[in-house]
């Protein structure tokens, strides 16, 4: 059995939860420029998109869409599986 060192899953998993939480945090900055940067408190100056404030048609909607693709790009790309039994773990993650 392979010590929590010698085992690459730990790198594997350490390396996707990085990943993941680089997502979050472009996902907030995304959100916090459209809703405070073009969000303003008088309802005169909104210009609408679908009916919508345009702050919240880019930080909700948009930014949504942007991160469902994001999120497919990048589980398609950098994600790898990895079993979860302990044997013979070294010979299957190179396929």
């Amino acid at each position: 059995m392979p010590s929590k060192k010698e085992d690459s899953r730990y790198k594997i998993a350490n390396r996707e939860a990085l990943i993941g939480v680089g997502l979050v945090i472009f996902n907030f900055i995304w959100w916090f420029a459209f809703a405070y940067g073009l969000g303003s408190k008088d309802t005169e100056e909104y210009s609408y998109i679908l009916g919508l404030p345009d702050w919240f048609f880019y930080s909700c909607v948009l930014g949504f869409v942007v991160m469902a693709i994001l999120v497919i790009i990048v589980v398609k790309k950098f994600f790898v599986e990895v079993p979860f039994d302990e044997e013979d773990t070294e010979g299957k993650e190179n396929e």
